[in-house]
């Protein structure tokens, strides 16, 4: 009797630790998840820094019941064959503006579509945005759980000579990611293109592979590209959504609440990644000055020649199906509701 006494008080005493330890930690009985996320840039830039707060939030808020490991600096591969891993599920998730997978984000980067932030921002929270995301899930077979800023607004540099106008750029080898608006960009300026990898930029430019390249401030500060570039100006000319992709069956096998969480903090992110930009880009300005660089900033009736001759890449968008005319439109409208407030 004794003996039976004491197993039924252990089991008491069992089960009022099991139920304390659930009242602590209400997701305890969910399971337990591992993320691996893959990035191509330096641990200083924004898009390094945003995610580790974000495996640091998304530890912190499921009690340590999903675990978010971050590689950076390409460790995992190209961007490109980062996003086929996600895809193929070997790895959870990847950020970049890769679109090879999902080519309709490429409407977001028409040249001169926006001026501000508050512009690029309400065009990647907007509806179209949110529905452009949607698609991703059936293309692709990812999930896109957040859409930043890539690195802030996008400028030229070359090696050949300074850029002040369009003509300058003629004759001109210019790298670019294989992203089709950016080539449309460059042939509608006159300049040729090569693609490059971005892990493979540097060297690129230093052997003369390509006379130049597009990029933000604070990707060519992180990656010294002012290091084999000579020339830059600050044309302003376009940014990229920083797509969050995650593999749609990884993700579709999280419980509800570990979903809400995550999205929770994928979007925390996102606004903590272009504050981020935007406080580090006149920095990272000013690393490439300093580094003897000549930057350039055109005049208003200069900028206005550049987005002159960009035109016919609007139209061009729309025959390549990279968007319906009524998409442009609603994104022309979305910026002017903003400019005209």
């Amino acid at each position: 009797m004794k003996k039976y006494l004491a197993l039924l008080a252990a089991l008491v005493l069992t089960l009022t630790v099991v139920t304390a330890l659930a009242a602590d930690d209400p997701y305890a009985a969910l399971g337990n998840f591992e993320m691996v996320v893959g990035h191509a840039q330096p641990d200083t830039n924004p898009r390094n820094v945003s995610l580790m707060q974000f495996a640091k939030d998304v530890a912190e808020k499921t009690n340590g019941h999903v675990t978010v490991t971050i590689f950076g600096n390409g460790q995992l591969g190209t961007e490109k064959e980062m996003l086929e891993q996600v895809v193929y599920g070997t790895i959870q998730g990847m950020r970049g503006g890769q679109f090879d997978f999902s080519p309709r984000l490429l409407m977001f980067t028409a040249p001169f579509l926006t001026n501000t932030r508050a512009e690029v921002t309400a065009l990647l929270k907007s509806d179209l945005a949110k529905k452009v995301c949607m698609e991703a899930e059936s293309a692709t077979g990812t999930v896109i759980i957040s859409l930043s800023d890539a690195g802030g607004y996008r400028q030229y540099s070359n090696n050949v000579h300074a850029i002040h106008q369009p003509a300058d750029l003629a004759g001109l080898k210019m790298r670019t990611n294989g992203m089709k608006t950016i080539d449309l960009t460059f042939k509608a300026l006159g300049a040729t293109t090569t693609s490059i990898p971005y892990a493979d930029l540097y060297m690129g430019l230093k052997t003369g592979v390509a006379d130049g390249q597009e990029n933000p401030w604070v990707n060519v500060a992180g990656m010294k590209f002012y290091e084999v570039q000579k020339y830059f100006t600050e044309v302003n000319y376009q940014f990229h959504p920083d797509p969050f992709y995650v593999n749609a069956a990884w993700w579709n096998g999280l419980p509800a609440e570990f979903q809400a969480i995550l999205s929770e903090c994928a979007s925390t992110m996102g606004d903590y990644n272009d504050r981020l930009i935007d406080e580090n880009s006149d920095a990272a300005k000013q690393v490439i000055i300093d580094a003897g660089c000549e930057v350039y900033v055109p005049t208003a009736e200069e900028l206005a020649a550049f987005q002159t001759a960009c035109q016919p890449v609007y139209q061009q968008m729309v025959q390549e199906g990279i968007c319906t005319q009524e998409e442009m439109d609603e994104m022309l409208a979305i910026v002017a509701a903003v400019r005209g407030q």
